[in-house]
């Protein structure tokens, strides 16, 4: 497949020795990414893209892992959950496959849980200055683009997995829960009945709002539109669901109300595609009551990704953050061995790639029951071009678009 633009190596970080990275943001010449393994998150000077260094490092509370973050207006928001791929032996079970609560049954609570708030004033060397301690495994990722209200998925006790919860930031010294909202069968404590069907996992990854909408992604329970009129009392407007036939795994909803249009990522959550093909799909906004499904965007096929080891497929998207590169017709999109993958949606009806960058795999592993293979994991846009792009073992690579 031929590429109309090009993406050009800058510069690759290990991170400071800690080369598993999730979630990365970039504000005011650095980068901070939050850690799958290492159980922080490492903050890198990137003012000179082409030799980035790692200057500070925030350690989380033993086994617990900071992989989510959230940077905006001179805040770091990181998430506390329980380090959940660094101690398998606590996990039971599929993690994908079941409920939280099934796949962590037992297990002592030697972990913190809850939302942690830092000053960037210092951009190279956050600050705690705020904590929101939660009962239950704790969330999972959030959203905050400025603003009062941030939104989170969160496990609390008495639920079966992460719901929706709403997030008061109007005194950031002192967060605090305004609201929550969960698919039906999920609180069983309040004498639910479970509706998700055996080897589902029905779980909020996160939800984006956008307007008075909120778009939010439940793995295998699938998509919802959220009315957020009042934005601590969301309502369901519309829930699609697509698992089965296909494999679910529902994690990233990018909204593009300007076209009426949202871009909806499943996760390629089983190695060498054993449960199918993930795939990213295109969805006709313009009746919120009614998404319709027109299109998918084309998986790379220029090798069999399937047999190269490790995971296959999408895994997250560039969301169009308020300061970020923001466009309604480039899809920045990793897909774990494929590496990351830029697509023109300028006709929403027929998709096309139009660059790609595929890391070099890991030199060492970080995760030792992984395959030694590029697992592109997050990608932030900035607004010049500038690509940030981790890799579950592999660190970073900083890339120019040029398209």
């Amino acid at each position: 497949m031929s590429n109309d633009a090009r993406l050009r190596l800058l510069g690759r970080s290990d991170q400071g020795g800690r080369p598993d990275g999730v979630q990365v943001m970039a504000a005011r010449g650095h980068a901070y990414v939050g850690h799958m393994l290492s159980g922080g998150v490492t903050t890198l000077d990137v003012s000179d893209p082409r030799a980035p260094r790692a200057v500070h490092f925030i350690a989380c509370p033993p086994n617990t892992r900071s992989h989510h973050i959230q940077v905006h207006d001179g805040l770091l928001l990181a998430v506390n959950a329980p380090a959940v791929w660094a101690q398998p032996a606590a996990m039971k079970g599929d993690y994908f496959g079941q409920s939280l609560t099934q796949t962590l049954a037992g297990r002592e609570r030697d972990f913190t849980a809850g939302i942690r708030v830092f000053s960037l004033d210092d951009p190279a060397s956050p600050r705690e200055i705020g904590f929101l301690a939660i009962d239950g495994l704790g969330p999972h990722r959030i959203w905050w683009a400025g603003g009062r209200y941030a939104y989170a998925s969160v496990h609390f006790d008495g639920f079966t997995d992460h719901i929706l919860a709403v997030i008061d930031l109007a005194d950031a010294t002192r967060p605090a829960l305004a609201g929550q909202w969960w698919l039906p069968g999920m609180h069983a404590a309040g004498g639910e009945t479970p509706v998700a069907p055996s080897g589902q996992r029905w779980a909020l990854h996160h939800m984006i709002p956008s307007g008075t909408l909120g778009y939010a992604a439940w793995r295998d329970g699938g998509f919802t539109v959220m009315d957020l009129t009042d934005p601590v009392a969301p309502r369901l407007v519309s829930h699609r669901r697509w698992a089965p036939p296909y494999a679910g795994g529902t994690h990233t909803p990018l909204p593009l109300p300007g076209r009426g249009l949202a871009v909806v990522a499943d996760e390629a959550t089983a190695p060498r595609c054993a449960k199918g093909m993930a795939y990213t799909w295109v969805i006709d906004m313009r009746a919120p009551e009614n998404p319709v499904t027109i299109a998918t965007l084309p998986s790379p096929a220029e090798e069999d990704f399937c047999s190269k080891g490790g995971k296959f497929g999408p895994h997250n998207l560039h969301e169009n953050r308020t300061g970020s590169l923001v466009s309604e017709t480039l899809i920045f999109a990793t897909y774990q061995n494929a590496g990351l993958r830029v697509f023109d949606l300028t006709n929403a009806y027929a998709p096309r790639q139009i660059a790609s960058y595929v890391p070099p795999p890991p030199e060492r592993m970080v995760d030792p029951k992984a395959e030694q293979v590029t697992q592109s994991s997050d990608v932030f846009a900035a607004a010049d071009g500038t690509l940030y792009l981790t890799d579950n073992n592999g660190g970073m690579s900083i890339l120019a678009f040029e398209g």
